[in-house]
């Protein structure tokens, strides 16, 4: 065998999950796939530049007969026909696990991406917890002694696994010397110790596929769970998969993605934040006119949102697919009643205007949200588990709706920029002590509103913004003062041992990312490596 494990830290019960079987299992995989994944990545890097140099995005005239043809994607398996409320969050610690499992959602998007830390015992241990839960037996005991133990007065979500982007690797295993692909790390041991159990009690092994910025990574997938259902003796189509739409090439290519995927296609996902990040991303060198507003300004009711969305709707449902709706991130307050009041009226607001713009469900990341998401929805399904027959015929979307940045506004505040500077550094900070998820000013954030924050801020000074709020000018001094600012308020909030041990490298992060005049196309990158040589 050329596969090897190389943590330095063993993980708990680590032997029930690492198994020669299973770890031969993923080096075929990776074997198999990695070259072409790799060919993918650098795929990117010139379609960004295409993209740059052109200043727009069109839909792609060679896959027209894609999007002209008469097709559906595989019919829905009954365990994800009605989807109206998905909760998400990491799939560590159990007791996490086990409030969302128990939370009432129809669905639970066990993430192993962007709401998780890929330490190596983050890796093993969401498995381990997924594998426990399919069998029935997953329970968690609090150092205080407090019980968490699987409901059984109520059905459990369905779990639907978020493995790792492309353009990550798992550097804890190796094939033949290179890190593994920790896409197919997830999936792979993922599939490999549950996939039975799921069809055996009635549901699958289902997955939602993040970061996606070409129809041919969405080939690849297809490949990739062809490939291992002959190797697992699972019957073809088993498995399914719902695409998260969150770049913005990829919303020019929904119809690709669904083609690509349609024996296992279940649906696709408007994932906001990740969405915005990547119109950053792609048109950081095409002037002003992409220059986003404040972020906490750019509603989903900005008409660049509203294409983005309503195509999703139409697309999926002219396919046969699920729409699902965008994130929900609000975390009730114990204190501040009207906080909540407000909260909970804009959520409200939220779910209504996806479940009337024809969404089949939408996703909530705290319990308390799940009973207000699922009642807007039943008040729009009633008995019916989806709307997938509302096709939204006279939805007409065109690259320019698409990609009118300015309809989401032109307010750029210093204010922002210093709590976009607040959130990258605590998201940050958070995330090298190996949690994914964290609430900041009652809302859930993960990695996708690092990205946005830290990208927002390169942008502005990339573009010289002057601030409507001081007429000050961002430029790299400015950004230095405000983020050595946001440092300090941090180490009062937190007390000089973390600040030292996780936020002020978490700076050091951020500060190269925002102030480097090349922008870096992923803060966990980085932050990755800043982990693996903590040791963990």
């Amino acid at each position: 065998m050329t596969i090897e494990i190389t943590d330095r830290t063993p993980v708990e019960r680590a032997e029930e999950i690492l198994t020669d079987e299973a770890l031969a299992f993923v080096e075929a995989l990776h074997t198999r796939f990695a070259a072409r994944r790799d060919e993918l990545l650098g795929k990117r890097a010139e379609q960004q530049q295409a993209v740059a140099a052109a200043g727009t995005l069109a839909f792609d005239p060679a896959t027209r007969d894609v999007r002209e043809g008469d097709w559906t994607v595989a019919p829905v398996p009954p365990a994800l026909a009605d989807r109206r409320v998905e909760m998400t969050g990491p799939a560590t610690p159990a007791k996490m696990a086990i409030n969302a499992l128990n939370s009432g959602a129809k669905v639970w998007l066990a993430d192993m991406e962007d709401a998780s830390a890929p330490t190596w015992h983050n890796v093993i241990d969401s498995v381990l917890n997924l594998r426990d839960a399919a069998r029935g037996t997953l329970a968690f005991t609090s150092p205080e002694g407090k019980t968490y133990a699987l409901r059984t007065d109520a059905p459990l979500a369905t779990v639907v696994m978020r493995p790792r982007g492309w353009h990550l690797d798992e550097v804890h295993v190796r094939v033949d010397g290179r890190p593994a692909v920790g896409a197919l790390v997830d999936f792979g041991l993922h599939l490999f110790h549950l996939g039975e159990q799921l069809i055996a009690n009635g549901e699958g092994p289902y997955y939602y596929l993040p970061k996606m910025e070409s129809y041919l990574e969405a080939r690849l997938w297809a490949e990739v769970f062809s490939a291992a259902e002959e190797a697992l003796g699972i019957e073809h189509g088993t498995i399914r998969a719902t695409m998260l739409i969150e770049t913005i090439p990829a919303a020019f290519q929904m119809e690709e993605f669904l083609y690509e995927l349609r024996e296992y296609a279940a649906g696709l996902n408007a994932g906001r934040w990740d969405y915005l990040f990547s119109i950053i991303k792609y048109f950081r060198d095409a002037g002003d006119r992409f220059v986003l507003a404040d972020r906490s300004a750019v509603t989903m009711t900005a008409p660049l949102m509203r294409a983005y969305t309503e195509l999703l709707v139409k697309t999926c449902h002219r396919r046969g697919a699920h729409a699902m709706g965008g994130m929900a991130a609000f975390i009730p307050s114990r204190k501040d009643e009207e906080i909540n009041r407000a909260a909970f009226e804009k959520v409200r607001n939220d779910k209504t205007r996806e479940a009337r713009d024809g969404f089949d469900g939408s996703w909530v990341a705290h319990p308390d949200l799940v009973p207000v998401c699922q009642d807007v929805f039943d008040g729009v399904l009633g008995e019916k588990p989806n709307q997938v027959d509302r096709l939204r015929e006279e939805v007409q979307v065109t690259p320019e709706q698409l990609l009118d940045v300015p309809s989401a506004g032109t307010e750029r505040t210093e204010a922002e920029l210093n709590g976009n500077l607040y959130v990258a550094v605590a998201y940050t900070a958070v995330w090298l002590s190996g949690n994914g998820a964290v609430a900041i000013h009652n809302l859930m954030e993960d990695a996708a509103t690092a990205e946005i924050s830290r990208s927002q801020v390169w942008q502005q000074i990339a573009n010289g913004v002057v601030y409507t709020d001081t007429g000050n000018t961002a430029s790299r001094e400015l950004v230095t003062a405000a983020l050595e600012t946001q440092k300090q308020k941090l180490r009062g909030e937190v007390g000089d041992e973390l600040f030292t041990r996780y936020y002020e490298p978490a700076a050091s992060i951020v500060a190269d990312l925002v102030l480097s005049e090349d922008y870096a196309d992923f803060l966990t990158v980085p932050a990755y490596a800043w982990v693996v040589a903590d040791g963990r």
